[in-house]
């Protein structure tokens, strides 16, 4: 069985965008990004609300100089994504299929049947399958800022144990986090 990789980059007190909406904050380094390009590897398929969708497309056509930008778009170009939204009329994605419903069940099966690692990413469709308790890994970024208020990485009423599997410290001032979710 796949594991489900929640993984998000989020302000000291938790936020993964400010009461504004703004995640400028959050732009990782070379050295954070290296280190993201290597956690991003096995995954096969990133499942994504519509919100995360427009703002990983990006990906899709990034012709950034940097080497480990350029890394991550082929890292990102060669998994299959999944975007559940109820209002994005289509998607403009390569190896992108678009589900109108996110239903537990459907990624259950998904789970089942993948033979590598899933993603999810965004607060909303993360915090669902949070809540559902399909999650085996969580990856928190910490940013060395805090930011008072907006858009929470982890949903209000979600209660799990977890057990720490990794931390590593960045010069830039970020911590990562991996917990495997043991109940």
């Amino acid at each position: 069985m796949a594991p489900l990789v929640y993984s998000a980059i989020a302000s000291l007190d938790g936020y993964i965008a400010d009461a504004d909406g703004s995640f400028d904050w959050a732009a990782p380094d070379e050295e954070v990004h290296a280190y993201v390009n290597n956690l991003e590897r096995p995954i096969g398929t990133y499942l994504y609300g519509g919100r995360m969708y427009a703002t990983m497309s990006y990906w899709e056509t990034a012709d950034d100089p940097a080497p480990v930008s350029r890394e991550y778009a082929e890292i990102w170009r060669a998994a299959d994504k999944i975007v559940y939204s109820r209002s994005l009329p289509a998607v403009t994605t390569a190896r992108t299929r678009l589900e109108r419903e996110f239903t537990p069940d459907g990624v259950a099966q998904l789970k089942q049947s993948s033979p590598t690692a899933i993603s999810i990413g965004g607060a909303n469709l993360g915090g669902q399958a949070l809540l559902a308790g399909l999650v085996d890994e969580i990856h928190l970024f910490l940013v060395p800022v805090v930011v008072g208020g907006g858009t929470r990485a982890l949903p209000d009423g979600l209660t799990a144990r977890l057990e720490l599997a990794a931390e590593r410290r960045f010069a830039s001032g970020f911590v990562h986090l991996h917990y495997q979710v043991t109940n």
